[in-house]
């Protein structure tokens, strides 16, 4: 790249390494993302446009190339409509960013994104754990061996409290509050926002045990979770966990674990949704979980297909025998002369 960058890659230097992080205070795995978006961008300019980084101009950037992009993305790259929206979304908030501080030279390519909808995709369902299932799930790792202790903790810590897996890779030991009569945990969430939630007092000696394991008690700053090569965990690394366990899981327990695909998110919703069906308030629910407004939490109002099957099973049990009496005399069929049946 040459040493002068263009007006466009000028902004988007400070749009991605000072407003995003120091203005707006957005995550770090969120800034990733954005950046993520914009590596593509520049890739599919310079292959199908022959347009360098480091000559690429807001004019470049017109509905059709924007269109073009989002549709390779889709076609060549095999990305997921929800990836595609998640890549619009990153040209969305920098061409807004972009406006404001360059109209003459951006207000075209802002509005040209803004022409561009979102791509409506099939609403993938949740999969959710049986509480049958969580339990074979956390019992699958032993306690007598370390790495296998730390995932027996990790994927009871994140049944507990329904935290994100983001939120467990953050975790540390000065956010753990061990007491007699409750425990918590302290979860950063999206935006920022802490909350902290109680966990079962076995799920916190677990973590204690696994803690004292580490010897890392005295270490406030130390992360809970670390991998074999990171003391700080990635979400990665939290996926292949689940999956391994999941293949172990569906390998021992034939017509258990029925769901086509389980993400480490599958056991938040599997919280939630065990929760709901306790009868804990929806209110109670969506602090716990850390949502920002009820709607993100009505989702889990919905019926699990489990206790569908159970009240409709029980309903048929106490009223089938009032609804069908194989004793009724019932009335004999009336016979239809042949000039009016069909055909006749």
């Amino acid at each position: 790249m040459n040493s002068k960058q263009s007006d466009f890659l000028d902004l988007l230097e400070n749009f991605l390494s000072i407003y995003l992080p120091c203005s707006v205070g957005v995550r770090s795995n969120t800034i990733k993302s954005y950046k993520d978006s914009f590596r593509l961008l520049l890739n599919y300019m310079y292959e199908k446009r022959q347009i360098n980084a480091d000559k690429l101009q807001f004019s470049d950037l017109c509905y059709e190339n924007i269109h073009n992009f989002l549709c390779w993305l889709e076609t060549e790259r095999g990305c997921s409509v929800t990836t595609r929206n998640q890549r619009l979304s990153a040209l969305s908030s920098f061409s807004n960013y972009a406006q404001n501080r360059n109209f003459e030279a951006a207000t075209v390519f802002r509005a040209d994104v803004m022409k561009m909808p979102a791509k409506k995709s099939t609403t993938r369902p949740r999969s959710i754990f049986t509480l049958e299932e969580v339990s074979i799930l956390v019992n699958i790792p032993r306690n007598d061996r370390a790495i296998e202790l730390r995932d027996k903790t990790l994927l009871s810590v994140m049944y507990a409290s329904g935290a994100r897996a983001q939120e467990v890779c953050d975790l540390t030991v000065n956010d753990i509050k061990i007491n007699d009569d409750v425990s918590t945990l302290k979860l950063s969430g999206k935006g920022g926002k802490c909350r902290r939630v109680g966990i079962p007092s076995a799920c916190a000696s677990l973590l204690v045990r696994y803690i004292n394991s580490r010897g890392i008690s005295n270490n406030s700053e130390r992360h809970v979770f670390s991998s074999q090569t990171h003391e700080h965990m990635t979400t990665s690394c939290i996926k292949e966990i689940f999956a391994k366990y999941v293949r172990l899981a569906r390998e021992n327990h034939l017509g258990l674990f029925c769901e086509k695909r389980y993400t480490p998110h599958s056991m938040r919703h599997s919280t939630a949704t065990h929760m709901l069906e306790a009868g804990i308030p929806i209110i109670v629910i969506k602090n716990f979980l850390g949502h920002s407004s009820l709607q993100s939490t009505q989702i889990y109002a919905e019926v699990t297909q489990g206790t569908l099957n159970r009240h409709i099973r029980a309903w048929s049990e106490k009223w089938g025998p009032l609804v069908i009496n194989p004793a009724f005399d019932t009335e004999p069929a009336p016979i239809i002369p042949a000039f009016l049946r069909n055909g006749g």
